[in-house]
C-alpha cells in the first residue's frame, strides 16, 4: 500500500478555518496527519489566552499527532484552581465549534484528572496520549509524567478491566480481518487496539510495539485518511461502495487488493494483541503464585502439555524427529481444551514439523476432524495456526482463499472465515446426521471454487474431492464431500423459488440428491451455511420451506412415490364469498372466480406493508383461491381488521382500493439494475415459469402480477426470493411452452412493469 505523505490540499465542503487552517481535508499520510496536527496548534494557540497557572493539552488522535481529515478534538484545559476558569473555556470551546470542528473536552485540575484516571481505565489510556499545545508547559509536564508514573505502578490492576471492555467492542463491532464491511477504527484488530497495545507497551508488560505492529498501524492510517477524503465527513466503516476510491487514493489496485491489506493489517494487529493480554497474564498470575519455582506441566494430548495457560510440546516431542501430524495434532487439543499455542511452540512447528504425505495418515485426518469440531475453540485456534503458515502446510489451496473478499450483500465475513465459520456452525448439527465427520469437512470446504471462473458450486465440486482424498478418504466419501459442494445450494434455492407441491420438484430434487444420508448432510450444510453467512441469509419461513422439501423428499426417497399436494384449506371452500383468512404467517382468500385475483390480493397485502413470500392460486367448485406466505416488510404487523376490511373490499372489485393500491405501488418502482427474465420449460408438472430477476421493491408482485394478468397469462403459483437487495421471482404460467411472439411480448410486459 503506497503511503501518500503530502498535503494535497482542501477540497472545500467546509468552514474556512476547516479547510484552511486546520488543513481538513488535508492530505493522506504520516507527515499530513502531523501538518494538520500543526495547523490546529498554531490555530488553538491563537484563540487560547496565555494566563499563568493555566494549560492546553492535546489527548486522542491530535495528542498524537496523528490528526485525521474529519476526527475529533480532544482537548483539556488544565489549570492550577485560577479564577474565571469558566469563561475561559468558553472562550476557547466556541470558536471551535463555530468553525465546524467536533470537540471532546473537559477542564480539570491536575489532581481532578488524575482522581478520573484511577477510576476510568478509557480516561487513565487518554492521558498516555497527553501533549502540551498552549499555556504553561509544567503543567501539562506534571500530568503527562504522573499519569503515565500512574498508569506504569497500577496496569496491571487496571489491565482487566480494560480488557472487559476491549472484548465488549470487539463484541459489538466484529474482526476487522474478516469483515467485509469492518470499522477501521472500532473493529478487533483496528486503530482502537493499537492504542490498547501502546499502553500495554508502556506499563512494561511485554514489547507489544514491534516493527510489523508500526507499519500495519501507518497503513491503517492512510487508509482511515483516505476514507474521510474519499466520503467527505468523517467515516470508519470502509463500505463496500467506497473501497475502489479508497484503494484509488492509495495507489492500490482495486477494492478487492485493498480489503486483503486491511486484513492482513488487521491480523497483525489482533495477534500482537493477544500475545500482550497472554504476557499480562502471565504476569500477573506469576505475582499471585503461591510458592515459587518451575512452572507445572500438565498433559491434555499426545505430545502435548499444558504450562501457564498454553499449549507447549511435550519434551519427548522436541527431542524425536516429530511426525507430519505434530501439527494438526496440537491445533486440535488447543481447540478442544479452549487454550492458546504457545507461540514459541507454533514457531517450532512451523519451522520443524515435516510436511503430509499424501494421502494423509489416519492421526493427521482425525485431528482435522476433530480441530473442525470443536465448537467455540475452532476460529481462534484456526488463526493462530494460520498467522504462523500452519495450515497453508495442511490445505495449499489456503493461500488463495484467504482473506478473499464476496461480492454479495447477505455476506458479512471474507471466504477464508466464512469457510471456518461454517465448520463451527456446522458443529451444532453433529447429532443430527449420521456421519458428522463428512459433514464438517462438507462445510468447510463447500465454498472452495469462490474466486475462480465460472459456477462456484461446479468449479469447488472436484476441488474439494481432491482435497476430501489426499486427506485420506475412501472414493466413495470423497466423492460425496464433491457433491455435497456441487449441490449446496440446491435446498434453498429449490425452496424458495419452486412450488413444493409440484410432484416434479420434489422428484427433481430426490433425483438429484441420491439417498437420504446425502439429504440429511445438505439439510444441515444449508444451516450450518446460512448462519456463518449472515443475519440476511436465513429466517423462519426459510427455514420452515426447506424443512418441508426436505421432508416431501425423504418421504420419495423412503417409499419411491411422491406425497401427493396438500389439499387446500377446507374453510375456503365453505360459507359465503368472500372468505379471508389471517394467520401468524399466512394469508388466505376465497373470492369468485375471476382474473387478476392474486395480483388484486398482493397489491393489498403491499398496502399494508407485508412481503410476500410464496403464494398459490387454484380454482375448485368455481372459487378461485390464492394463499400467501407473507412476513411485516419493517417488522411490525398489520391491523388484522384493517387488512381483513381492505381485502374484502378489494377482492369484489372496490375500484377506491385500487386505486390506492396503483398509487403506493407505483410510487416504491425501484431504481436498481437492469431486470432479466429467465424462462424454463421442463422444471413443473403442468405450467411453464417465468423467472424474473430484479432489484427488490415494495410492491413488485402486485405490479408484475397485474402485467401478467393484462397479457393473458395465467399465474398459478409464485415464489418470491430476496437476496439482499434483489429478488428472483418465479411465476408457474398454467399452459405449455408458448409460441416465440408470446413469450416476447409477455416478457416486455413484465419488464415494463418492473
Amino acid at each position: 500500500m503506497t503511503s501518500l505523505t503530502t498535503e494535497t490540499g482542501p477540497t472545500g465542503g467546509g468552514p474556512p478555518v476547516v479547510n484552511e487552517v486546520a488543513g481538513v481535508p488535508g492530505g493522506i499520510g504520516a507527515v499530513a496527519r502531523s501538518a494538520r496536527a500543526d495547523a490546529l496548534d498554531t490555530w488553538l494557540r491563537r484563540i487560547f489566552s496565555e494566563r499563568p497557572g493555566v494549560a492546553l493539552v492535546a489527548v486522542g488522535g491530535l495528542g498524537r499527532r496523528q490528526c485525521a481529515p474529519y476526527g475529533d478534538l480532544d482537548l483539556v484545559l488544565l489549570h492550577a484552581g485560577v479564577p474565571g476558569i469558566d469563561e475561559l473555556a468558553a472562550s476557547l470551546w466556541y470558536p471551535v465549534w463555530d468553525a465546524g470542528l467536533r470537540l471532546d473536552h473537559s477542564v480539570r485540575t491536575v489532581a481532578e484528572a488524575l482522581s478520573v484516571a484511577q477510576d476510568d481505565v478509557k480516561v487513565a489510556l487518554g492521558l498516555l496520549d497527553a501533549r502540551h499545545v498552549a499555556g504553561d508547559p509544567a503543567l501539562t509536564d506534571q500530568l503527562a509524567r504522573t499519569a503515565t508514573d500512574h498508569w506504569r505502578r497500577t496496569a496491571i490492576r487496571h489491565l482487566p478491566g480494560l480488557r472487559e471492555i476491549t472484548t465488549a467492542r470487539w463484541e459489538a463491532h466484529g474482526e476487522l480481518a474478516f469483515l467485509l464491511e469492518g470499522d477501521l477504527k472500532e473493529a478487533a484488530g483496528g486503530l482502537r487496539d493499537v492504542g490498547i497495545l501502546r499502553a500495554i507497551a508502556t506499563a512494561g508488560v511485554t514489547d507489544a510495539l514491534r516493527p510489523a505492529v508500526h507499519a500495519a498501524h501507518r497503513r491503517l492510517l492512510d487508509t482511515r485518511d483516505a476514507l474521510h477524503h474519499q466520503v467527505g465527513r468523517r467515516v470508519d466503516r470502509l463500505v463496500a461502495q467506497e473501497r475502489d476510491g479508497v484503494a484509488k487514493l492509495l495507489g492500490v489496485d482495486e477494492g478487492d487488493a485493498l480489503l486483503r491489506l486491511v486484513a492482513g493489517d488487521a491480523r497483525t494487529v489482533s495477534h500482537a494483541l493477544d500475545d500482550a493480554w497472554r504476557a499480562a497474564d502471565r504476569l500477573r498470575s506469576g505475582r499471585h503464585r503461591a510458592a515459587p519455582g518451575r512452572p507445572l506441566r500438565r498433559p491434555v494430548a499426545r505430545d502435548v502439555v499444558e504450562q501457564d495457560g498454553e499449549l507447549v510440546l511435550a519434551r519427548t516431542a522436541i527431542g524425536a524427529r516429530p511426525d507430519p501430524s505434530l501439527s494438526l495434532r496440537v491445533a486440535a487439543a488447543a481447540a478442544t481444551t479452549r487454550l492458546p499455542i504457545a507461540r514459541a511452540t507454533c514457531e517450532w512447528l512451523a519451522a520443524y514439523c515435516p510436511p503430509l504425505p499424501a494421502p494423509w495418515p489416519p492421526a493427521a485426518r482425525a485431528a482435522l476432524i476433530t480441530l473442525l469440531g470443536a465448537g467455540p475453540g475452532l476460529v481462534p485456534t484456526w488463526e493462530t495456526c494460520d498467522r504462523y503458515g500452519l495450515v497453508d502446510g495442511w490445505l495449499p489451496e489456503w493461500t488463495r482463499l484467504r482473506s478473499l473478499p464476496q461480492h454479495n450483500p447477505v455476506h458479512r465475513f471474507t471466504l477464508d472465515r466464512h469457510l471456518v465459520q461454517a465448520a463451527y456452525e456446522a458443529s451444532r448439527h453433529t447429532r443430527d446426521v449420521e456421519r458428522p465427520d463428512l459433514l464438517l469437512l462438507g462445510a468447510f470446504l463447500h465454498d472452495i471454487g469462490k474466486g475462480l471462473p465460472g459456477d462456484h458450486s461446479t468449479v469447488g465440486a472436484p476441488l474439494a474431492e481432491a482435497v476430501a482424498t489426499r486427506i485420506g478418504l475412501p472414493a466413495p466419501e470423497a466423492a460425496l464431500i464433491g457433491t455435497l459442494v456441487r449441490l449446496h445450494l440446491l435446498l434453498p434455492d429449490v425452496a424458495t423459488r419452486r412450488d413444493l407441491s409440484d410432484p416434479k420438484t420434489v422428484a427433481g430434487v430426490a433425483e438429484r440428491v441420491g439417498d437420504t444420508t446425502t439429504l440429511e448432510l445438505l439439510h444441515a450444510l444449508v444451516r450450518a451455511d446460512a448462519a456463518a453467512t449472515g443475519p440476511a441469509a436465513w429466517s423462519g419461513w426459510k427455514g420452515r420451506l426447506i424443512a418441508e422439501l426436505v421432508a416431501r423428499v425423504r418421504t420419495t426417497l423412503d417409499t419411491g412415490v411422491v406425497p401427493a399436494p396438500p389439499a387446500p384449506d377446507p374453510a375456503l371452500l365453505a360459507g359465503p364469498l368472500p372468505v379471508v383468512h389471517l394467520g401468524e404467517d399466512r394469508v388466505s382468500v376465497a373470492a369468485a372466480d375471476r382474473r387478476g385475483l392474486l395480483a388484486t390480493v398482493a397489491g393489498c397485502l403491499a398496502l399494508h406493508r407485508l412481503e410476500v413470500i410464496s403464494a398459490d392460486a387454484a380454482t375448485v367448485d368455481d372459487r378461485a383461491l390464492v394463499e400467501c406466505r407473507v412476513q411485516p416488510r419493517y417488522g411490525l404487523a398489520p391491523d388484522p381488521i384493517a387488512l381483513s376490511t381492505d381485502l374484502r373490499r378489494a377482492v369484489t372489485g372496490d375500484v377506491s382500493v385500487t386505486q390506492r393500491l396503483r398509487g403506493r405501488a407505483l410510487a416504491a418502482r425501484s431504481r436498481g439494475a437492469a431486470p432479466r427474465v429467465v424462462w424454463h420449460r421442463e422444471a413443473a408438472t403442468d405450467a411453464v415459469l417465468l423467472e424474473l430477476r430484479a432489484a427488490d421493491a415494495a410492491g413488485l408482485l402486485y405490479r408484475v402480477a397485474c402485467a401478467l394478468d393484462e397479457a393473458g397469462a395465467q399465474v398459478r403459483a409464485a415464489r418470491i426470493s430476496t437476496l439482499g437487495g434483489d429478488v428472483v421471482d418465479v411465476f408457474y404460467l398454467v399452459g405449455g411452452w408458448p409460441p416465440d411472439e408470446e413469450r416476447a411480448r409477455v416478457e416486455a410486459a413484465v419488464l415494463a412493469a418492473v
